[in-house]
């Protein structure tokens, strides 16, 4: 392996000093025209790239930000990293993203991660419900903002969607379809955003007369397709008289599990059971029988996090006045042919 290109062999090709280098990457202006094109031709010839770590060493800020989501296979975590991207890209700052695969001990290992590479700051959607993991990273004084959650108990910035009114907005609208037995696909029951859309599941069938044995709830250790295949797999034995006749599901992907395992099975969708889904992921509209879906503007909420965080840490310049704030935004139902009303 050849030797990586240093400043000195930069400055030392081009007859000028280590300092001319360093002005020519940082500060152009300053130099000579003749001399910038003369030492830009060797940087160009040699290969050689200035070092990152170094740089935020010397000045002791990063111009890398953190992105620690549950799952990057959701597509909607990848709406909210891209909103998220696009803030930081326009303050001349990268993101670094890792998932966090909903486990609490990758969580902490990740970051552990950011705290060795002093980003500048971190997004993060909690896997931990416990709060450990945000405890011991607050102790190295990196400001963080919560994504898709409310900062309970902190008095962090967070950005998320009222997912108590996003439950209410898919059970109601079963409810006045005319369904009165329902089950709840929910996912990992530790988690905040499952609780909350259980809380407005509950919260719709209490408005309709309804009490809570009118929902079957449905947990499963992930938020994935093949979570929600087994969930439906799980309906299927039933025996018919229990057998709910609507589904709502925590979010897309276990809606589409539900799907893919009553299409497999030669079951009805909606005449035989409606589903309803969370996040209005792209592959909700494209699915087999279109699916009806709470939409949470993801990239919207990835991009008004980095933009909090940006301004907490100075990004554009001198610190400003940042006050820690939550945002809560709205969520939308989007009814399409997997919920038509019941017979």
């Amino acid at each position: 392996m050849a030797p990586s290109v240093g400043i000195k062999d930069v400055a030392r090709a081009a007859g000028v000093s280590v300092g001319t280098v360093s002005n020519v990457i940082n500060r152009p202006e300053t130099v000579a025209t003749e001399t910038r094109a003369r030492v830009q031709s060797v940087i160009d010839r040699l290969g050689y790239v200035r070092s990152e770590s170094a740089r935020q060493l010397r000045a002791g800020r990063s111009r890398i930000m953190g992105l620690l989501v549950l799952d990057m296979g959701n597509p909607f975590f990848v709406d909210v990293a891209r909103g998220a991207e696009r803030a930081a890209r326009a303050a001349g700052l990268g993101v670094m993203v890792c998932n966090s695969a909903q486990s609490p001990g990758e969580e902490a290992e990740y970051l552990s991660l950011f705290a060795e590479q002093r980003v500048r700051g971190v997004l993060l959607t909690p896997a931990d419900a416990t709060g450990r993991n945000i405890a011991a990273f607050r102790r190295h004084g990196i400001p963080f903002v919560l994504v898709d959650r409310v900062a309970e108990g902190t008095t962090e910035c967070s950005v998320s969607v009222d997912d108590v009114a996003g439950g209410a907005l898919a059970v109601r609208h079963l409810v006045d379809a005319g369904h009165r037995s329902l089950a709840y696909v929910s996912g990992p029951p530790g988690l905040n955003q499952v609780r909350d859309r259980r809380t407005g599941a509950l919260d719709a069938l209490a408005e309709a007369g309804l009490g809570p044995d009118a929902l079957r709830e449905l947990p499963t250790e992930r938020l994935d397709v093949a979570a929600g295949r087994d969930a439906g797999a799980r309906l299927l034995g039933l025996p018919d008289a229990d057998r709910p006749t609507a589904v709502f599901c925590a979010n897309d992907l276990l809606a589409l599990g539900v799907l893919q395992a009553m299409y497999a099975a030669g079951v009805n969708v909606p005449d035989d059971l409606a589903i309803v889904g969370y996040d209005d992921i792209e592959f909700a509209a494209a699915a087999a029988v279109p699916l009806t879906s709470v939409r949470q503007p993801a990239v919207t909420m990835g991009a008004l996090a980095a933009e909090l965080l940006l301004e907490e840490t100075g990004a554009q310049g001198a610190p400003t006045a940042h006050e820690h704030r939550r945002v809560v935004l709205q969520p939308e139902l989007v009814v399409r042919g997997s919920s038509l009303p019941a017979r």
